[in-house]
C-alpha cells in the first residue's frame, strides 16, 4: 500500500483530488477523515498541513507527497521531487504599499518583511546584501503593512488580487511555484512499482489535457497540403472514403491551435469537421 499526503484543503487540494479522480482512483465520498484508503488501488491518501507535507515525507510518515513547490524550497527536507504536475501555479514576490516609490532591492535595508517563508527570503536578501527584518506570520500576510506589523510582506501570489484589495503592489519576484509530486528516497521496490503505476495513470491523464481528437472529410488531390497545415502530434491517421476523391482525416491536436489553422483546413476543401475531447493519451 502506498501511501501519498495530500494537502488538506484549498486550492491544491481541490485540483490534486480532481487529478486522482481522473486517474481512476476511488475514494470513500462523503467522510473527511485523515487517513481515506482508495477502493480500487493500492492508495491511501493521508490529509495533512501543506507545510507539514515535505517533513512527512522524509520522515516516511508518507510514501509520496503533492506540495506546492514554495513549501519544498521552504522546508528543504530530503525527499525526491518525481514529477512536475503543472497545476496550482503562483509565485513568491515581495510587495509594499502602493503608494510607496520603489527605488530597486535596496529599498528593504532596515525595513521589516512579514512572510511565512523566512528561509526563502533570508537567503535571497543574504545574496543581493540586504539586511532586513523579518517578521514571520503563519496566516493573513497581507495585512501586515496596514496595521503597522511590517513595511512590506513576502508571500504567495497567484491573480495578484489579495494584493490589490490591500492596497499593496508587487516589485519584486523571488520564484515561481507548481505542484510537486514528492517521494521518499528510499521507497521499496512494491512501493515504487505502485508508484510506476500512479504516474503512467497520472501522465494518462496530463498528456489529454488541452489536446481534442479532430476528424474531417478532405479531398483527396489536398491531402498532402492539410497535413502540412496540421500540428498533430504523430502522422494523421488516412482512410479513403467510399466517396471517390475523398478522404477520412484523424489527427491529434492542441485545442489552442485548433482555431488558428480552421481557416486553413476549410479554404482547402476539409468539410464534415468533428472536434472530439479526449479524457486519456497513452503514446
Amino acid at each position: 500500500m502506498l501511501r501519498i499526503a495530500v494537502q488538506a484543503k484549498g486550492r491544491l487540494y481541490d485540483e490534486t483530488m480532481l487529478l486522482l479522480s481522473e486517474s481512476g482512483i476511488k475514494l470513500e465520498s462523503g467522510k473527511r477523515l485523515l487517513l481515506l484508503p482508495a477502493r480500487n488501488f493500492p492508495l491511501e491518501v493521508l490529509f495533512l498541513r501543506d507545510d507539514d507535507i515535505p517533513q512527512s515525507v522524509a520522515d516516511g510518515v508518507a510514501d509520496i507527497g503533492i506540495v506546492g513547490e514554495n513549501e519544498y524550497a521552504e522546508k528543504n527536507k530530503k525527499v525526491n521531487i518525481i514529477k512536475r504536475l503543472g497545476f496550482s501555479k503562483c509565485r513568491l514576490s515581495l510587495a509594499i504599499p502602493k503608494e510607496t516609490e520603489y527605488t530597486g532591492i535596496s529599498w528593504f535595508n532596515g525595513k521589516v518583511i512579514a512572510t511565512s517563508y523566512p528561509k526563502i527570503l533570508d537567503t535571497y536578501l543574504k545574496k543581493h546584501n540586504v539586511t532586513a527584518d523579518t517578521h514571520i506570520i503563519t496566516g493573513s500576510v497581507e495585512v501586515a503593512p496596514s496595521i503597522g506589523l511590517a513595511d512590506a510582506i513576502f508571500d504567495i501570489v497567484s491573480s495578484g488580487s489579495t494584493l490589490v484589495t490591500n492596497h499593496l503592489k508587487e516589485v519584486e519576484v523571488l520564484m515561481k511555484s507548481e505542484a510537486l509530486l514528492i517521494s521518499n528516497p528510499e521507497l521499496s521496490d512494491e512501493k515504487k512499482l505502485v508508484l510506476d503505476e500512479l504516474l503512467f495513470r497520472i501522465e494518462a491523464v496530463q498528456m489529454a489535457e488541452g489536446k481534442k481528437y479532430v476528424l474531417m472529410n478532405v479531398p483527396a488531390e489536398n491531402t498532402d497540403k492539410i497535413i502540412e497545415v496540421l500540428p498533430g502530434i504523430k502522422s494523421p491517421t488516412i482512410m479513403p472514403l467510399a466517396t471517390k476523391g475523398w478522404n477520412s482525416l484523424h489527427v491529434v491536436i492542441e485545442e489552442k491551435r485548433f482555431w488558428d489553422i480552421i481557416g486553413k483546413l476549410k479554404s482547402l476543401g476539409a468539410e464534415g469537421i468533428l472536434v472530439i475531447p479526449i479524457e486519456k493519451m497513452i503514446l
